[in-house]
């Protein structure tokens, strides 16, 4: 059987502890040295990176995110073992667990740590798919010829170097494609190294719950269940055209992943589809001025990532969270393309004053999907808003100025409500 230990990266560790180093962290498997689809995970991130930076933080539970008014961004294991989550309301964290940390998360500093593991990545295969700044998919294949050692190894001597130098540890998935690698790398947290072979797919998938499909959400997963789908053995029961008849595109996506089967390539351009910004009030608003002068800045910045991306966007959507948690989801069609402030807002503020009787908001959120390249010419002038064209020049002419002085260097009378 393949084996490596992953403290002193020795591949001949013998039975039991590490013979070289005396560690426990020996990983075996049959197909260790063959496999070479992974997914890289960091633990916890933000609220490790707080910690690094932070030693007296080391022993506490830590929460990143907001003030009470917010949602967690994420939190420590500590905190995570009283039942704290990801997206839960900050006062229901702070009731599970009341003494708790609360940090405010430094964007700038985890994208920083982040970009540094991406240049480490980077030295062992040009084929990366980063899915957010702490995990990405990786594809090793072809690449032990040129490293002079497997797949496995290369990975384990990453996770070390991580650690070592930035401070931040990871899991490692390793399969043989990406479904399985996603799964893998949560099978151990933290500092896990989990392997998913070809010859137990089958046999390990069997008694999964069928939650565990990439896709799978609440809503997919509760209407699976409900017709008596709850494990990924359930799905073998129907053939793929059946689960297609009966749950459309995403019933052969269900019945080819629960088969263990996942075609889709590690690939290093994986499409931007949306751009969005958001803000969660202090205290709850209704105010139609106080929303219309955050709309108007949140729809800046999306413009702002827009341009900075030459993307242009054809549907703008809304997004508000009522007092009690709700969320309403808005979205209009353009007739044409755009990546202009004033066209996101001027589309989505008619949406937010149908839903001003569903007030007062916790939260507000704009952005644009439906992506394609900015063709170097704004739309065609609307015959409806004469006044259109000069808004859109004076745009332009303060993205100009805003470019070469900062980004407060000039600023909309609305912006400042």
């Amino acid at each position: 059987m393949s084996a490596l230990c992953r403290t002193c990266l020795s591949l001949d560790p013998g039975p039991g502890r590490c013979r070289a180093c005396g560690s426990p962290r020996v990983q075996r498997h049959d197909e260790l040295y063959d496999l070479s689809v992974a997914h890289m995970d960091c633990d916890a991130f933000y609220a490790s990176v707080e910690k690094r930076d932070h030693p007296h933080l080391a022993e506490q539970p830590v929460i990143v995110g907001g003030g009470k008014r917010g949602v967690v961004s994420t939190c420590c294991y500590i905190a995570r073992i009283r039942g704290v989550r990801s997206a839960m309301p900050m006062y229901k964290a702070l009731e599970l667990c009341p003494e708790a940390v609360v940090v405010p998360g430094r964007m700038d500093v985890y994208v920083e740590v982040s970009r540094s593991i991406r240049a480490m990545m980077e030295e062992l295969t040009p084929a990366i798919q980063p899915i957010s700044l702490d995990e990405a998919f990786l594809d090793l294949t072809g690449t032990r010829r040129l490293h002079g050692a497997p797949p496995a190894l290369l990975l384990a001597r990453l996770a070390k170097r991580i650690e070592e130098e930035l401070g931040i540890t990871i899991s490692v998935g390793l399969s043989h494609n990406k479904f399985l690698a996603k799964v893998a790398s949560d099978l151990d947290k933290p500092r896990g190294f989990s392997v998913i072979g070809r010859a137990e797919t089958l046999d390990f998938l069997a008694t999964q719950p069928v939650g565990v499909i990439w896709g799978v959400g609440a809503a997919m997963r509760a209407r699976l269940e409900r017709d008596g789908i709850r494990t990924i053995t359930d799905v073998r029961r129907y053939a793929e055209d059946d689960m297609m008849r009966k749950y459309g595109g995403m019933g052969r996506h269900v019945w080819r992943l629960a088969h263990g089967l996942d075609s889709r390539k590690v690939s290093a351009r994986e499409p931007v589809k949306s751009i969005s910004n958001e803000r969660t009030f202090n205290e709850d608003i209704g105010d139609v001025d106080l929303l219309d002068g955050h709309l108007w800045r949140l729809s800046e910045k999306v413009a702002d990532r827009a341009k900075a991306k030459e993307l242009t966007g054809a549907v703008v959507n809304l997004k508000l969270k009522t007092k009690d948690f709700r969320t309403l989801s808005r979205q209009t069609r353009l007739g044409e393309a755009t990546q202009l402030a004033d066209v996101i807002y001027a589309t989505a503020r008619p949406l937010m004053e149908r839903e001003l009787g569903k007030g007062p908001f916790r939260l507000i959120g704009v952005g644009i999907s439906h992506l394609e390249p900015y063709g170097g010419a704004d739309p065609a002038p609307d015959l409806l808003d004469p006044s259109a064209p000069r808004r859109r020049a004076a745009e332009r002419a303060s993205d100009a100025i805003r470019n070469r002085f900062g980004t407060d260097a000039i600023l909309k009378g609305r912006a400042l409500r």
